[in-house]
């Protein structure tokens, strides 16, 4: 009795694309690259009282420096096949700081980082697209938005209000009297080194917590699915109020 094997015949088209795109691979000449081995960096002046970063697919790291212009650094490093070759840029339009990366392919593969020394003396507000965000050292107001990336903020004193789309949000080591903080997708946590006029922490989906110095706050803390523990203590007539919620995850303020 003979035995028959049954043959899987793979869809032309498939077919097709895997051979060409190995003899793109093969051939290399399609490959398009541009990289930093080194860091770049360029200053910039700024002529108003706050920096506007406009930035749509980077890591950034901005900080408070004893400078007098915008000092930027950035680390690049990107391949294309079968499309443009990659590229980084920058600039500066009034008182905006735009970086924009540019990484279209059949096959691409980019990466980049700018960190963005500011004068101490002013304020910052970031727009990234796609990208974490960090920021240290300020005694000035603070806004930045992620739609998609973790935002962080260490050892800063002036207002804040810290807004992520798509990844946690972070704030430690804080001395702000006023404090705005949201993520629609994860966590929130607040450390605060002093006590503030008012805290205001929010998440859809994921946990809230704040930790405060001693004192005694007007607390309004609450989840719609989720533990809330509150340890400070409370006073409705209190100066200090903290706002605390998650749709979604447990609520501590302690």
């Amino acid at each position: 009795m003979s035995v028959r094997t049954a043959r899987v015949q793979r869809p032309r088209t498939a077919v097709a694309l895997g051979a060409a795109l190995a003899a793109v691979v093969l051939v290399g000449g399609c490959a398009s690259a541009g990289s930093d081995d080194e860091p770049e960096r360029r200053s910039f002046p700024l002529q108003g009282r706050t920096l506007t970063v406009d930035s749509d697919d980077s890591a950034l790291d901005v900080v408070a420096a004893d400078e007098e212009q915008v000092r930027v650094t950035r680390w690049f490093d990107g391949r294309t096949v079968l499309g443009e070759s990659p590229e980084a840029t920058w600039r500066m339009d009034g008182d905006t700081l735009q970086l924009r990366v540019k990484c279209d392919g059949f096959v691409s593969d980019c990466s980049a980082r700018h960190r963005i020394e500011v004068p101490r003396d002013a304020g910052v507000h970031v727009v990234n697209k796609d990208g974490r965000v960090t920021a240290d050292g300020f005694r000035t107001a603070v806004r930045i938005r992620s739609d998609d990336g973790r935002v962080t903020v260490k050892d800063s004193s002036g207002p804040l209000e810290l807004i992520s789309a798509d990844g946690a949000v972070e704030a430690l080591g804080i001395r702000s009297a006023r404090v705005d903080a949201r993520s629609q997708d994860g966590k929130v946590r607040l450390a605060l080194a002093e006590v503030p006029d008012r805290v205001e922490a929010h998440s859809r989906d994921g946990a809230v917590s704040v930790d405060l110095p001693d004192g005694a706050y007007k607390v309004a803390a609450s989840s719609d699915d989720g533990s809330v523990d509150v340890g400070v203590d409370r006073d409705d007539q209190s100066a200090h109020v903290v706002e605390a919620h998650s749709e979604d995850g447990s609520v501590s303020v302690n």
